[in-house]
């Protein structure tokens, strides 16, 4: 599997990824955002932020990078980013299928993203992503299962899965809901000619929204690398929104808010990588302190006292605005 490289990596930040969600488009759900990126977010605006993202996060050590075919222009972004630097060689590159980006560059659209896990909207967009990133592509997701998703029972779909993974591509998938824990379960009996078809699983869990860890722990037992996005709760869990423990707790570290919510995903051992979600390089350096940041017991007791109802999480994510 090309996930051995992260373990491999010599680097502090081998565990930490980076998910270019909040800079593929001009319109996305992180509070904050509106001053993140530039008032005016043209094509060339957010293809230029995206890759001093990448270059930053090289930099720094970073070796996973995370894009998918509904993040607007985040596969062309890092595909171009790719052809700019051809000497790097040792990054593992990451997408997803399901949903399409139907938001047309702007922000303010009726439907940002349509979810198709059908194998024809699989077809179509392997084409598409194969077309930007060709053989640099490392792994290649089901974008948001969920546990009424026919993908999880399309036979046909499977044995085309399996097939690329054959081929060399790494199949996996992501979740998202109050169900994740039952998705990832689900997913986990998912065969083709009695072997295990996926070798991934990404799911959202931060402080906020622990229900699916359980299940991330089985998923890595059963041989998954697990990869754990909106660590951060799409700003949830960053200055100035952060709840007041977590500000607590991070003053007594002397880093910020963010680092302290990422290294509480770092603890886990089940935690294989770990997305930063960051839109300018100043929250990526930020975001990257989650390695070194050392929690005591009386610390993770009053940070467990921040878990939410997981469809009370869930139904305040889908309020959030796009900005």
């Amino acid at each position: 599997m090309p996930f051995a490289r992260l373990a491999a990596a010599t680097t502090p930040t081998c565990h930490l990824g980076l998910g270019l969600a909040a800079v593929g488009r001009p319109g996305y759900i992180n509070l904050g955002r509106d001053g993140d990126l530039p008032a005016d977010r043209t094509v060339d605006a957010l293809r230029e932020r995206t890759h001093e993202l990448l270059q930053a996060a090289y930099a720094q050590g970073v070796r996973y990078f995370d894009a998918a075919r509904s993040y607007g222009r985040s596969e062309e972004f890092l595909a171009g980013w790719l052809r700019a630097h051809p000497e790097i060689d040792d990054v593992v590159i990451g997408s997803k299928w399901g949903y399409t980006y139907t938001a047309g560059w702007t922000t303010d659209a009726e439907r940002h993203e349509v979810k198709d896990h059908s194998l024809a909207a699989y077809e179509r967009q392997r084409a598409e992503t194969a077309e930007l990133l060709g053989d640099r592509l490392d792994l290649y997701q089901i974008h948001s299962l969920t546990p009424d998703s026919p993908a999880l029972t399309d036979k046909e779909l499977h044995a085309r899965l399996a097939e690329a993974a054959a081929s060399g591509l790494t199949v996996g998938f992501s979740t998202s809901g109050p169900a994740q824990a039952d998705t990832v379960r689900a997913a986990l009996q998912v065969t083709v000619d009695g072997e295990p078809l996926f070798r991934t699983v990404q799911s959202t869990y931060n402080a906020l929204e622990t229900s699916v860890g359980p299940a991330l722990a089985e998923a890595h037992d059963a041989g998954l690398t697990v990869i754990v996005k909106e660590g951060m709760a799409n700003g949830r869990l960053a200055e100035p929104h952060a709840p007041d423990a977590l500000k607590a707790v991070a003053a007594e570290t002397g880093l910020g808010c963010d680092a302290v919510a990422l290294a509480l995903i770092l603890r886990q051992p089940w935690a294989g990588v770990v997305l930063s979600g960051a839109a300018t390089a100043t929250q990526l350096a930020s975001n990257l302190h989650a390695a070194v940041v050392d929690l005591d017991a009386d610390q993770l007791t009053r940070l467990a006292a921040l878990v939410e109802d997981p469809r009370a999480y869930w139904e305040h994510r889908g309020q959030l605005p796009w900005h």
